[in-house]
């Protein structure tokens, strides 16, 4: 054997890749099949193929892959940053950052749409609601939402729908943090809002349905907000305040001064800069806006035995039930971010977090008594961790001292320069820098005996935080760890076993992948830096948009979508902005077939658009002939179509081209949706079929796990035309894009820290890797849907009776045969340690199944094992073996709580609990029965209830 084949550089795709060679042939052989290019040929169109090889470097061993990487890496460098504006160094407590951030059983979990299998995440979100609800003094959170920019924008809509106020105008502070402002402009436009800026002050003087203002200021300033809220609360404005979680620990909170909502960033409660994210934002708001408040909030409710039990409360809101009705578009929450967070505060607890946030001010009123003593001049004498200086001319210089040292302050023009400062400053950089700002050497202890804190006193918090047992419990690090460890048994992600929900792609995350998420050169960068400190995590940028590129056939690509929503937005808005541009931003119709992405209608109604929907046929294509009619109808305002491809009834339509082209020949443009992307790589191309642009999920196709309902990202790729149209930056411009165009999300990369993970899979799978990846996909999907076809009715199948890589089953007939229902199929395959397929999405009734390419046979065939018996026991049902009110489905899931006592139903213990015997080799108990959402819709409790209540 050669050395070449010794070393095997493609040794990465067969681990990522579920079945081995033997496997695959048994599958193919049960789907009749002669073999993967047979069945490729059967299940996608000939027109849409691409007959070539992807133009990507060779597969690459992890090793080197990785090797390759820190050398990127190595050229970042990584200054002392003290720059703020949202962003911070911080002091990641050891025990969090292995055991959540770098532990599988935290990051491959799925949103806990299923809350029985889903208490531990859900406990962890709801201490980080309680969190934030001690923290701003408000009624109610929610469990996080992309960024603090996002954040503000989102406060905005809320403003303008619970808001009597008739005026369209919404005022900002000018104290307001530059990014968020940027974001603010996007949105406003395309709602048809005025956003009028001014001093704080001057929020009472005009006819708002909305006030942000920002606590404390970007520029360091700490004043008392309150009059400033009331005299806006007044006329009749929502007043919204954009707040640092760590000011908050030592101020008075919004809420005390009169705000309705609070926003901003969790970032500095243990969460790496990551040169822009992922970070969680905090969304809290008066209990009378719970209805149209954005994102997702956890509640208390009861299971069926009465013990306490968490789930996501008031779900009616989401995007895929509400449409383009939907208060936002926004379907994920950055929860793994959050859980980090929230663990923070309850590791420090109250006395821990106050001696932070104190330590922080202390270092910034130090330095500025220094540079006072000094005869140096201070923008503003109130403040809490930024201090800004008026250097004049002199400025440059120190600017380029601080440089030399490996130390970033703030330039804020005009010879003032900011220094924000933070939880990992330490007292050798308090001496570092007053010297370099007054060219004095410095007597810590003597400027600390002499200078006074720079919060008044009527500002100064008063109000007790994180008063609740959770955060006064854990504070050794072993009792944290098995804190942590309760939690995470509590919880199924993919670490025990499939998740097969449908249109999500939850597939393996590699650990090669993600070790460079923590490593220093990527984790602690300021995404405000100078350019020339992060020419690795540039390169990196590069290449990753040089391989998507190749992948997908566009021309240009954006990633700062830090979400698939986000994506879907920033690529609307591109054609909308185009369109502007030729004169015709009268093309608002936005046509969106039934089978597309959940999302669309809500992401189309944000940007002004008219939703037309297009019918789908009994096979579940598009509709041509109502697609023709529906484009002749609205030819003169035609501005896209939002498709999914393949579509989310799991079918490659043979007509995607003519559709595509029939769009193109009115004038429209086509948004391709990403969602299933992964159907796709190395055997078509979206550019290629006729897409102008297209999100994609890097937490689906590539890689980037779910996290527990986020991280993600959403990058969007563009034809020519539409490049000048993607999302630039304020702060920080984005190569490619035009000057002035404003921003979709807060950092110019979106979540940039964790885009090494795609870059990680692309390169150790290669264009080989990733053209088979797709073709796995492929055949285990058809593999379950053939096996599965024996047991349930499946909906769609494509040409040749094939499905994508997904397909949908059916349980309409035998609900309305038996009475069982899909929740009780999905419940009951807790019990066999499975989490359920994607439940009534697309169409109501039926489960989407969805295996991904990184499971083996063995692993399929337990799922298929599993809901084979799922089937024979709602035949028992169905036949009178069983009452349709007392079976193993309908009291499903069996929790530890029925181990022992009085057993009376009319199907054995080992039945409920042990339905088949590799359960009882790997047993996943639910910790609790069967979850009551409507209890805990009508009695809404979102903070922590007393601790004995989970016993």
């Amino acid at each position: 054997m050669s050395l070449s084949k010794l070393f095997n550089h493609q040794e990465f795709i067969a681990r990522h890749i579920g079945p081995c060679e033997s496997e695959k042939a048994e599958m193919l052989a049960a789907i009749g099949a002669s073999s993967i290019e047979d069945l490729i040929a059967q299940t996608v169109p000939a027109g849409i193929r691409f007959n070539r090889a992807l133009d990507l470097p060779p597969a690459m061993r992890e090793a080197d892959a990785l090797a390759a990487l820190k050398t990127v890496a190595a050229k970042n460098i990584v200054n002392k940053s003290f720059i703020g504006l949202g962003y911070y160094p911080v002091e990641t407590p050891g025990v969090i950052l292995r055991n959540v951030l770098e532990n599988p059983g935290w990051y491959t979990a799925y949103t806990p749409y299923q809350a029985e299998i889903a208490q531990g995440r859900l406990e962890a979100l709801l201490n980080f609601q309680q969190m934030v609800v001690d923290l701003t003094g408000l009624e109610l959170a929610n469990a996080s939402l992309l960024d603090e920019a996002t954040a503000a924008a989102e406060a905005m809509t809320l403003a303008r729908r619970v808001s009597k106020v008739k005026s369209q105008q919404f005022f900002v502070d000018s104290s307001v943090l530059p990014q968020t402002l940027d974001v603010l402009k996007t949105r406003a436009e395309y709602f048809g809002f005025e956003l009028v800026q001014g001093h704080a002050e001057e929020a009472g003087n005009g006819e708002y349905f909305g006030a942000l203002f920002q606590y404390p200021g970007a520029s360091g300033q700490l004043q008392d907000l309150t009059p400033f809220i009331a005299a806006a609360k007044a006329r009749g404005a929502v007043a919204i305040v954009a707040v640092d979680v760590m000011a908050l620990v030592a101020l008075k909170s919004p809420g005390e001064m009169g705000a309705d909502v609070a926003v901003g960033n969790t970032q500095r409660f243990g969460v790496p800069m990551g040169f822009g994210g992922p970070h969680a934002a905090y969304f809290a708001f008066r209990d009378d806006m719970k209805r149209s408040a954005a994102g997702r909030i956890i509640g208390v409710s009861i299971d069926a035995k009465g013990k306490t039990a968490l789930r996501m409360a008031l779900q009616t809101r989401e995007q895929h039930i509400r449409r383009e009705k939907a208060n936002s578009n926004i379907c994920t929450s950055q929860v793994l971010l959050a859980n980090m967070a929230g663990m923070y505060a309850v590791y420090h607890g109250p006395q821990g977090v106050a001696r932070i946030a104190r330590r922080i001010h202390r270092l910034a009123a130090i330095f500025a008594h220094a540079v006072r003593a000094a005869g140096g001049k201070l923008v503003f004498d109130r403040f809490y961790d930024t201090v800004q200086v008026d250097l004049g001319a002199a400025a440059a210089n120190v600017y380029a001292a601080a440089l030399a040292v490996g130390i970033n302050v703030r330039d804020a023009g005009n010879g003032i320069l900011g220094v924000a400062f933070h939880e990992a400053a330490t007292e050798a950089d308090l001496a570092q820098l007053i010297e370099l700002f007054t060219g004095q050497s410095a007597d810590l202890a003597a400027l600390d005996a002499a200078a006074a804190d720079a919060i008044p006193a009527a500002l100064q918090r008063q109000s007790a935080i994180l008063s609740h047992p959770v955060f006064n419990s854990h504070h050794s690090e072993h009792e944290m760890l098995r804190y942590l460890k309760k939690l995470e048994n509590r919880d199924l992600a993919m670490n025990h076993s499939m998740i097969s929900l449908g249109s999500c792609t939850m597939k393996l995350n590699a650990t090669s992948e993600m070790i460079p998420v923590t490593w220093p050169e990527f984790a602690n960068m300021h995404p405000f830096a100078p350019r020339d400190q992060a020419v690795g995590y540039l390169e990196m940028i590069e290449g990753l948009q040089t391989q998507l590129k190749a992948i997908t056939g566009f021309d240009a690509i954006s990633m700062q979508p830090n979400s698939g929503a986000q994506g879907e937005y920033a690529g609307l808005l591109a054609i909308r902005r185009y369109h502007a541009s030729r004169g015709d931003a009268h093309r608002t119709v936005c046509l969106i077939p039934q089978s597309a992405h959940g999302t669309n209608p809500a992401t189309a109604q944000m940007l002004g658009m008219q939703v037309v929907v297009v019918k789908c046929d009994e096979n579940g294509n598009v509709d041509l002939n109502d697609m023709q009619a529906k484009v002749e109808q609205h030819a003169d305002k035609l501005g896209a179509l939002m498709i999914t491809y393949p579509s989310t009834h799991g079918v490659f339509e043979a007509a995607i081209k003519e559709i595509c082209t029939l769009v193109h020949s009115k004038g429209g443009q086509v948004y391709m949706d990403g969602a299933n992307m992964n159907a796709q790589v190395g055997l078509t191309r979206p550019a290629d079929i006729g897409a102008d642009v297209l999100h994609m999920n890097l937490h689906k196709t590539f890689c980037i796990p779910h996290g527990g309902g986020g991280p993600g990202m959403g990058p969007i790729g563009m034809k020519s035309h539409l490049a000048p149209f993607m999302a630039n930056h304020v702060v920080s411009e984005v190569p490619g894009a035009v000057a002035g165009q404003s921003a979709v999300s807060a950092a110019p990369f979106g979540s940039a820290s964790i885009l090494p993970i795609s870059y990680m899979y692309i390169a150790m799978m290669g264009a080989e890797g990733m053209k088979h990846a797709t073709e796995i996909a492929l055949l285990n999907a058809n593999y379950v849907m053939k096996q599965l076809s024996a047991h349930y009715p499946v909906l769609y199948t494509g040409a040749n009776d094939r499905v994508a890589h997904e397909c949908i089953i059916d349980l309409r007939p035998l609900k309305a045969a038996s009475g069982v229902t899909e929740v009780d199929v999905a419940k009951r395959l807790m019990d066999f340690g499975f989490h359920a397929p994607t439940m009534s999405f697309p169409v109501a009734g039926t489960l989407m199944i969805e295996p991904t390419e990184s499971e083996s046979k063995a692993e399929l065939d337990r799922f298929i094992a599993a809901m084979a018996a799922i089937r024979q026991e709602i035949d028992a049902v169905q036949n009178g073996v069983w009452p349709a009110d007392n079976n193993p489905l309908v009291n499903a899931p069996h929790s530890k709580a029925d181990i022992a006592g009085e057993w009376t139903r009319p199907y054995s213990r080992e039945q409920g609990l042990f339905p088949l015997p590799f359960v009882l080799e790997n047993k996943f108990w639910p910790s609790v029965n069967r979850i009551d959402d409507v209890y805990g819709d009508r009695n809404l409790v979102c903070s922590c209830p007393s601790t004995d209540s989970y016993l």
